[in-house]
């Protein structure tokens, strides 16, 4: 049976996440879906899914923190091509580098680097927040049956700037554009939190559990 691995680092209240993949797992008989700080449970994942809530730099520290977990997910993603879904924070983390208070290295995964959010009109509030229109730029398969068009939910004031075009999978436009999913090989990453965006947070988490890169 596949196994989805929901990182517990203790960096983000992972209940209304693990009810939803647990929701479309069941739903598109993909296995089991569990939320996990054990690195030896990472290393039996068949997926593996990193949320993150708050500030870059304390994600990082908290990750790094606990014994081993880092390392399994860099070995199972890196080493045995795991397929990844970092949300939020979790995928800021993918960046070369994060910005927020202090410059902190992320995983190099995804080359660029995490910067404060700076709308062309001044007069919209950071954090960016609420519900906001994905515009597609690259096919990728966990975008299937998803269109420009459809909604997503955002609670972030920092966005992952890549360095190379083709990592950019959709951003949305907030008087400028904001990154909102990047990808490359077995890595996907999403600003937005599928579990709180309905029907396009939900098709989403169903398409990565069925992805087999």
């Amino acid at each position: 049976m596949s196994l989805t691995v929901l990182v517990d680092y203790d960096s983000g209240n992972l209940h209304s996440a693990e009810k939803a993949f647990q929701r479309m797992a069941l739903e598109g008989d993909a296995g089991e879906v569990i939320v996990t700080s054990r690195p030896e449970d990472v290393a039996r994942a068949d997926r593996i899914v990193l949320p993150g809530d708050g500030a870059f730099p304390a994600c990082r520290s908290a990750l790094t923190a606990r014994d081993g977990l880092y390392e399994a997910i860099v070995e199972a993603v890196t080493s045995r091509a795991r397929p990844f879904l970092g949300i939020c924070i979790g995928m800021q983390m993918l960046a070369t580098r994060g910005l927020e208070y202090t410059e902190t290295p992320g995983f190099d995964w995804i080359g660029g680097e995490v910067t404060r959010i700076t709308p062309e009109d001044r007069a919209l509030k950071v954090p960016h927040m609420g519900w906001n229109d994905l515009i597609l730029g690259q096919p990728h398969p966990v975008l299937a049956g998803i269109a420009t068009g459809d909604h997503a939910y955002f609670v972030h004031s920092y966005q992952f700037r890549v360095a190379d075009p083709a990592h950019l999978l959709a951003h949305v436009d907030y008087a400028g554009p904001v990154t909102a999913i990047v990808g490359r090989d077995t890595i996907v990453g999403t600003q937005f939190h599928p579990e709180k965006s309905s029907a396009t947070g939900l098709r989403l988490i169903a398409n990565f559990l069925k992805w087999t890169p």
